[in-house]
């Protein structure tokens, strides 16, 4: 086969693939509501969250926030965006502090350990991760 047909062919194939997500997916308005599983609707997009802002609201309100200390290795390494909170390691901020943070509906603020996180209330997937900023 000749080097042109080739690269051609490799070309064809490669957009042929590239395309098939889209096309095995139904059209817009068709399939299961919200693009989720068993009818569950998935927003990926959530709010666009203002971190300088929360920064800045968290250090003017230290007093408010609990004592904090390193998370072990291992829950560290699970606490990621779009994963499900870990169970058990996340403490609700005090209601004067909750009640100034940025208020994003259907999400909660969280914290744990050195971290403060965003949760989706719904599904308690983590949304937003704030590293150490309870230093």
């Amino acid at each position: 086969m000749p080097a042109r047909s080739r690269t051609t062919l490799c070309l064809g194939l490669s957009l042929l693939l590239a395309a098939s997500p889209l096309l095995a997916s139904p059209p817009p308005g068709k399939g299961k509501p919200g693009g989720g599983h068993d009818g569950v609707q998935i927003d990926l997009r959530g709010p666009t969250v203002d971190v300088g802002r929360v920064r800045i609201i968290l250090g003017e309100n230290r007093q408010l926030i609990g004592p904090t200390s390193s998370l072990p290795p291992g829950i560290a390494k699970n606490l990621a965006r779009g994963k499900p909170l870990p169970p058990g390691i996340a403490k609700n901020f005090d209601s004067r502090l909750s009640a100034r943070l940025p208020y994003y509906e259907g999400y909660e603020w969280k914290q744990i350990g050195r971290d403060v996180v965003l949760v989706a209330i719904a599904t308690g997937i983590v949304y937003e991760i704030l590293r150490n900023v309870l230093d």
